[in-house]
């Protein structure tokens, strides 16, 4: 299989809701919007790869599917979400790993994980 792109796709049961919490709360950018002008289906940047929301679902959010967020900075993303009303499920913390992490969700109750990679970590380190 050659993959060519990919994307992670969320059923809000709000639309207009997550689509104004993924651009506005936590300032995605918007890759393309399709559908029609009054129920747009949006994809979002979401670093190397992208987010659509589109659709629409009553089903809650599962707890076997989690978006992972590398930032520079998670204490002061934490922060900054709190301050605007986000749950943070679970403060900052480092992990045996070596990665320091905080959860938050969405208004669907989706987790996203903001993770922190710390200038010692190995992924960080050039190997050669």
């Amino acid at each position: 299989m050659e993959v060519l792109s990919s994307r992670v796709l969320l059923r809000p049961k709000d639309l207009g809701r997550s689509r104004r919490f993924y651009a506005e709360t936590l300032g995605l950018a918007v890759y393309r919007e399709f559908g029609p002008a009054d129920h747009p289906g949006t994809v979002f940047f979401l670093g190397q790869g992208f987010l659509e929301l589109s659709g629409h679902s009553d089903a809650g959010a599962g707890p076997a599917v989690s978006l992972w967020l590398q930032v520079r900075d998670v204490a002061s993303e934490e922060e900054r979400l709190r301050q605007a009303g986000v749950t943070v499920l679970r403060e900052a913390r480092l992990e045996p790993w070596g990665l320091v992490e905080s959860w938050i969700a969405d208004p669907d109750g989706h987790r996203i994980v903001l993770v922190q990679v710390p200038s010692d970590h190995p992924l960080r380190r050039d190997p050669r």
